[in-house]
């Protein structure tokens, strides 16, 4: 299991790796991860804390992909780009002599940079572990958008695949069979006049042909007629025979229920008596009590008189209290009523748009669990302080009423 945390180093974001043992420096993949430049890997660094060696992935101005598609759809566009960038990354591990088996798989650790749409992988040299293509699959079939009947198909076919042929699959048909997903609205295009003759030349002389093999089709379909009557007699039979065994076994079984009934009959009797007696007892216990009932109506109840009438106050339920992010002016920015908002400058992509150039597209977030607010960054340029304190990427922190909030430069005030 990979043993990984964000943490932020300088002006730059990591997902930080441990590696289990000590790494040979010297080996060829380490070398060339050290060097960088390969397209669709996320940059790379070697560095050792307290005799530990660590894996740092820089991933500035990226988001995973579990992050942006947590409660949003993918849509045919964007698994057509994902597979793209999948077949560009082979090609590219092919060029360096790299394993493709070494890429992490897992969606949380796959980056998509919001400006560019490019999708940035981990690449852990000779690792040895599990790192399932199946579970980047089965976060696809839980988000794809069912409404694309197309996309529904070709994901589950994915599935299917890669359940029965593993990661080998990924190398061999899993580009071929996403040509679906360019062809699927493509239309057939009139044929146009100039095409029309040679076209009708061919046609001619394959309806020659055909006229000369016509004897030699219905000889073929004389004889498979005669092989279709002699299979419809052949089945008749059968069903003939399993029908006559089937009424030996109903008489056999008519047999075992009369006997049965027989047997039962003395039991039900005793049954039946019981319930007849117990029905009585319950109808005798039923006016007794309701006789007592009426007599205790009909006495006078003075409590009332000297007490008063007891009045049943219905208890009204408070209304749940709905907290505000305020702007350092005191203008009301949200409400939040919903159990995740999200913080940035990007319109269309977030519930509260700050409009400040320190303000990432999608710079934090504000989540609710079990009653309590909880603030999240999410991999921001500029970090998302809490009280003045900085919070790590991915860090979660809960809030307390009159928090102060800065996104970059700006302030807010969770109230």
């Amino acid at each position: 299991m990979l043993q990984t945390e964000y943490v932020r180093s300088l002006n730059c974001n990591y997902e930080r790796l441990l590696l289990e043992e000590k790494p040979e420096e010297k080996r060829y993949q380490y070398c060339i991860l050290g060097r960088g430049g390969i397209k669709g890997l996320l940059s790379c660094s070697l560095r050792y804390i307290n005799g530990q060696a660590y894996l740092y992935y820089d991933i500035s101005s990226r988001q995973s992909i579990t992050q942006l598609y947590g409660s949003r759809q993918i849509t045919r566009g964007w698994m057509r780009d994902f597979v793209w960038s999948l077949k560009k990354l082979q090609q590219e591990l092919e060029r360096f002599l790299l394993d493709m088996r070494n890429v992490v798989w897992y969606p949380q650790h796959i980056f998509q940079d919001l400006e560019s749409n490019v999708f940035s992988f981990l690449y852990v040299p000779y690792y040895k572990g599990e790192l399932s293509f199946l579970k980047l699959v089965e976060f696809w079939v839980e988000r794809i958008d069912y409404d694309d009947e197309e996309l529904v198909n070709y994901v589950y076919r994915v599935y299917e695949h890669v359940e029965r042929k593993g990661e080998d699959y990924l190398c061999a048909q899993l580009y071929e069979d996403a040509a679906c997903l360019e062809k699927a609205h493509v239309r057939e295009e009139p044929r146009r006049a100039g095409q029309s003759k040679a076209a009708e030349g061919d046609a001619g002389g394959q309806e020659g042909g055909a006229a000369d093999s016509s004897c030699s089709e219905d000889m073929l379909l004389s004889a498979e007629g005669e092989d279709s009557r002699q299979k419809e007699q052949k089945d008749l039979k059968e069903q003939k025979a399993l029908k006559e065994q089937k009424g030996l076994d109903d008489q056999t079984a008519l047999k075992d229920q009369k006997a049965l009934k027989e047997e039962k009959k003395g039991i039900r009797g005793i049954l039946e008596g019981r319930k007849s007696k117990n029905k009585k007892l319950r109808e005798e216990y039923r006016q007794a009590m309701q006789q007592k009932m009426t007599s205790y109506a009909a006495e006078e109840t003075p409590y009332e008189e000297e007490y008063g009438r007891t009045i049943f106050v219905e208890e009204k339920e408070e209304e749940p209290q709905i907290h505000r992010l305020f702007s350092g002016e005191g203008k009301v920015l949200a409400g939040i009523e919903r159990p995740i908002l999200t913080i940035g400058k990007k319109r269309g992509e977030v519930d509260v748009v700050l409009e400040d150039a320190s303000v990432s597209r999608i710079h934090a977030r504000i989540t609710m669990e079990k009653e309590n607010f909880y603030l999240e960054d999410l991999n921001s340029t500029n970090g998302t302080f809490k009280n003045g304190l900085r919070l790590q990427p991915y860090e979660k922190r809960k809030l307390e009423k009159d928090d102060e909030i800065r996104c970059g430069k700006v302030e807010v005030v969770f109230r």
